[in-house]
């Protein structure tokens, strides 16, 4: 993905983008406290139904430090609701009758999932496929400052609590540096300098260890923990995804792209 291709979206199309990313992360957080939803786990909800699902329910919680249980959650959570607009959105984009580039965004600016946000699109033709995989991967590009971001909001928080008269007390709240990382490679890979050969490489490997990461987090589930958690944190992705969903549906239809 290039940078032209993500200015091809339009300055509407992106603002519609970052509606859906920040209007998605804060209105969860805020109906997880009216649910009851412990405030990491609704977080990490937020996160990935935000944003891109698992990966960046795994990137948040480098700030949230949340426990394994609520990584888990959140991850079954967001893969459940995502799998089921995987298999909506194309029909729904059938009834509606949605053009290419209006599905497209829909698409990508609301299925949790690159890969769902692929199978969804593609399912509507090959425009719709490739407008809907640009818009998913610019709103994935949204995560990084969003997670630098939360860093910076824990580390204030924490600040605040550290009481000034209890001397040698000192605390630092995460601040995820990889993000850095993340960003640096968007605009190594985005600049045309990268060699073809060197992305089909580095893709497989970087599919692995997101794999990796996932499975080690379901090894140190505990699944009464798990099932203990309740009803409320379901309620919420399900929630979040219905948000996300009719709200972009709605821009996308007014979206003059």
């Amino acid at each position: 993905m290039t940078l032209a291709e993500i200015l091809g979206i339009g300055v509407a199309g992106l603002a519609i983008l970052s509606f859906a990313l920040l209007g998605t992360f804060f209105l969860t957080q805020w109906l997880g406290a009216r649910l009851g939803v412990r405030p990491g786990l609704a977080t990490l909800i937020a996160t990935g139904t935000g944003v891109c699902g698992a990966s960046a329910i795994v990137a948040a919680n480098t700030v949230v430090r949340d426990d394994e249980e609520a990584v888990a959650y959140a991850l079954a959570t967001v893969t459940l609701f995502g799998t089921i607009a995987m298999f909506a959105y194309p029909v729904i984009g059938g009834l509606l009758d949605l053009d290419a580039r209006r599905y497209g965004l829909w698409t990508g600016a609301s299925v949790h999932e690159v890969a769902q946000v692929v199978a969804a699109g593609f399912a509507r033709g090959e425009a719709a496929g490739e407008f809907a995989t640009v818009a998913k991967l610019a709103r994935v590009l949204m995560l990084a400052p969003l997670v630098i971001g939360m860093g910076l909001w824990a580390q204030r928080q924490l600040a605040r609590r550290v009481d000034a008269h209890s001397a040698g007390v000192q605390g630092r709240a995460p601040m995820p540096w990889f993000v850095f990382g993340f960003l640096g490679m968007v605009l190594l890979s985005g600049s045309g300098w990268l060699p073809v050969e060197a992305k089909q490489i580095a893709a497989p490997i970087a599919q692995a260890l997101l794999a990796l990461a996932l499975a080690a987090v379901g090894l140190e589930t505990d699944v009464r923990k798990l099932i203990a958690q309740g009803w409320q944190p379901l309620a919420l992705g399900a929630l979040a995804t219905l948000f996300i969903a009719s709200s972009t549906l709605g821009l996308a239809l007014l979206w003059q792209g």
